[in-house]
């Protein structure tokens, strides 16, 4: 089955010097987009994780997962053929994923931006949609214009510029109506130091639980 379903020229949502958001609603066959999700819900290693917010410690309300691109991959993950479809409409050099699994409308990430010593300039966030339809906001830092939002559809690819991540922020709202499971497949590229160090994952640590 192609892997491709034949990309259109991307939807540009916000513009800055890098490329702004664009998005493709449709990156991947609906056939295919169903395919990776199964095979990602299943052979993932996904992990519940807390971390430190303010003076307390919360978690993480989604699963989570990360992968080194630069080193061979757990069988049965399709990231290298996600990958593929991607760098044939960005052509940078990622070298990590980070997955992210929304089991329902509880599951959310708050208003955030990446960032810039985790990431390598200038090359974008590259967020590609599995399973359910989640909608995104994406709001200006100084608040001088108004949020919008995008219904990330499944099999569709977003991206976001190096630069977005000093001026916007990013982030998928609690919703109370009935929505299935979602995937998020980010690649990002790291710093070859982060690498080295093996932080190709989330920028921040998981809290250990305490030990009684």
């Amino acid at each position: 089955m192609d892997l491709f379903d034949t990309p259109t020229a991307p939807v540009q949502l916000l513009h800055d010097i890098q490329g702004g958001v664009r998005y493709w609603p449709q990156l991947l066959a609906p056939a295919v987009a169903q395919q990776c999700f199964a095979a990602l819900r299943q052979a993932t290693d996904w992990r519940s994780q807390r971390r430190e917010m303010y003076d307390r410690v919360v978690e993480v309300p989604r699963l989570l997962a990360s992968y080194r691109l630069d080193a061979p991959l757990p069988p049965g993950l399709p990231l290298q053929a996600l990958l593929d479809a991607v760098q044939a409409v960005l052509p940078a050099p990622y070298n990590a994923a980070g997955l992210n699994l929304y089991r329902d409308g509880r599951d959310s990430v708050a208003m955030h931006h990446d960032k810039l010593q985790t990431l390598l300039a200038p090359y974008p966030i590259a967020l590609v949609s599995l399973g359910a339809t989640r909608r995104m906001q994406l709001r200006a830092k100084d608040g001088n214009t108004r949020a919008i939002g995008v219904e990330l559809a499944p099999g569709s690819l977003l991206a976001m510029s190096h630069a977005l991540q000093l001026s916007h922020e990013h982030g998928i709202a609690k919703t109370a109506r009935a929505v299935g499971e979602r995937i998020s497949v980010v690649f990002r590229v790291r710093p070859a130091e982060r690498m080295a160090a093996g932080q190709h994952g989330p920028h921040w640590e998981p809290v250990q639980p305490e030990r009684g």
